[in-house]
């Protein structure tokens, strides 16, 4: 399939995980794509399978000189923006007792901060047609033991969306969430332990773990035409898990 053909993509959080199963799909259908995160060594090994129609670009979403950057790029070798997913996001367990200022600040500062500001200086470039895709997840939906600040700045990404799909109105810019549910990434490892991971996959209704291959898919369908009618929306991939 080729529906993205000629079009310019972003993806935050683009060097593993879901970010790089989506950029795996946009390049396969045509996009061309640049990763943004904090971990050159990951960008560059990613940019390296991807082939040459990606680019890498380090840097965080939480400094307004790095997002600078990263737009300065994208105008200067393609001029617009098609499509823009925000990806990039953090989190930890702590239970309520034991949160921390520092736990808030991090989880805020990326998944919401930074989101906001990744979004708003992306939008010069972008044109009629647009899409930009908020990551969410089954947390905002449902919440989660342990997980609340994670859980509430996910749920905070779902009230940007709808609000912003009316701030959007008569631009023909388009945003959605896709909310994956437990998904087989590096991140997800490190947070909740593979084994835990594997735990909740198993309490799906498909009974198993998502695929970043999987989730990319669905970015695709966003990112492109075919979900020309929807804005505002949520999309779960999550195996059923918070649908029931």
């Amino acid at each position: 399939m080729t529906r993205l053909e000629g079009k310019t993509a972003i993806i935050t959080g683009g060097g593993t995980g879901i970010g790089l199963g989506a950029a795996r799909r946009f390049v396969e259908e045509g996009a061309f794509v640049y990763l943004f995160g904090r971990r050159a060594d990951a960008l560059e090994r990613a940019v390296a399978e991807l082939g040459p129609n990606a680019r890498a670009v380090a840097g965080s979403v939480r400094s307004d000189e790095d997002l600078d950057r990263l737009y300065a790029a994208v105008r200067d070798e393609r001029g617009t923006l098609d499509i823009l997913f925000a990806n990039a996001g953090t989190g930890n367990l702590a239970p309520l007792g034991a949160l921390t200022h520092d736990d808030y600040d991090a989880t805020f500062g990326s998944n919401v901060e930074g989101l906001i500001f990744t979004v708003q200086k992306g939008l010069p470039l972008m044109r009629a047609g647009g899409s930009i895709i908020l990551t969410g997840s089954t947390t905002g939906e449902m919440g989660g033991s342990n997980f609340s600040l994670y859980s509430a700045s996910k749920a905070a990404v779902r009230n940007l969306a709808r609000s912003w799909a009316l701030d959007l109105k008569g631009t023909g810019i388009r945003v959605n969430v896709l909310s994956p549910g437990p998904t087989r990434t590096e991140l997800a490892g490190e947070v909740v332990g593979f084994e835990a991971l594997e735990a909740l996959g198993l309490g799906t209704p498909l009974g198993r773990v998502g695929e970043p291959a999987e989730i990319g898919a669905v970015a695709a369908f966003l990112a492109s035409s075919d979900s020309s009618f929807m804005t505002g929306g949520e999309v779960f991939v999550d195996g059923g898990l918070a649908q029931n």
